[in-house]
């Protein structure tokens, strides 16, 4: 099984129109045993972009693929400057009122566990408890020649220290953790090897055309099968890795709710698509729900 390298997706005519109606997720979440499967979308609030829709980072920016990034020194090269840079922002980025809810509804008994696209740790951050990165996490690194997994703190200090004074300002950073910089600005930023074996390393993350590991895919699965219903929260669903799990539930006869700003890749699949803001969306629910987030006493 692969992520599919489709960057863009256009969405027919005959997609349902989205709704402001959120009656239905409030009622499959008052039934609980629902599976969230989160994407960027979620952690649009933190300050960190989607890769689609009008300000979408694929206007400007081509993820990294990773056959670029195994076969090609000065793709790693450009990769470890851009990260770098933007693991700074990614580690200033807090949770949202969204990570918050989806934290506050588990916390009350209503989900059934958290998948998601994201690597960048809000949900943890948030509170969820049990949450299957789907794509891995940029908060760890792995070396691709020995498997040794060590902290991505440990990283950014030997980058610091291998270049100082490397200091560029980004145009912006991406879903990804991938700030945007001219092949200027990258220079002959220096790459670290593996501290053990002096292999390659490479974030512990899920690259576009990279294989997800497959127990990862069939432990989703299975929470997919225990679900009552699938609730997508700021995904376009337009990589198979989310997709597909959509389609199960949908298969399996499970309501599949959505809450994205713009059309998503399973829309003819989902019960309804609300088009609203997520943090505000989520927790309108939490509200009518009775579920405190943040303390936060539910009026009524």
């Amino acid at each position: 099984m692969r992520v599919r390298p489709t960057l863009s997706w256009t969405p027919t005519g005959d997609l349902p129109p989205g709704t402001t109606d959120l009656a239905p997720v409030a009622d499959a979440l008052s039934a609980g045993g629902v599976l969230v499967l989160s994407g960027a979308g979620i952690s649009t609030e933190s300050g960190i972009p989607d890769y689609r829709g009008v300000d979408g980072s694929l206007n400007r920016h081509t993820p990294m693929t990773y056959q670029d990034f195994t076969t090609s020194a000065r793709a790693r090269r450009r990769y470890w400057a851009r990260s770098h840079l933007g693991w700074r922002t990614f580690g200033r980025a807090r949770p949202n009122a969204g990570h918050r809810a989806v934290a506050a509804l588990g916390r009350h008994g209503l989900l059934s566990g958290v998948i998601t696209q994201n690597v960048d740790g809000l949900h943890q951050a948030a509170g969820s408890e049990g949450v299957v990165e789907l794509h891995g996490s940029l908060a760890r690194v792995v070396c691709l020649s020995c498997g040794a997994l060590s902290p991505r703190r440990e990283l950014a200090r030997r980058l610091e220290e291998a270049n100082a004074g490397f200091e560029p300002v980004a145009a912006g950073v991406n879903p990804d953790g991938d700030a945007d910089l001219t092949d200027e600005q990258v220079g002959d930023f220096r790459v670290v090897p593996c501290a053990l074996c002096g292999g390659v390393l490479k974030p512990d993350v899920v690259f576009f055309g990279e294989t997800v590991p497959p127990p990862r895919v069939e432990h989703c699965r299975g929470l997919v099968r225990e679900a009552s219903s699938l609730l997508v929260l700021g995904s376009s669903l337009t990589v198979m890795s989310g997709l597909r799990f959509v389609r199960q539930a949908a298969g399996e006869g499970k309501p599949v709710l959505i809450v994205n700003r713009d059309p998503t890749r399973g829309d003819r699949h989902a019960l309804t698509r609300v088009a609203l803001p997520l943090g505000a969306a989520l927790t309108t629910v939490a509200d009518r729900l009775g579920v405190p987030v943040d303390g936060r006493v539910p009026a009524g």
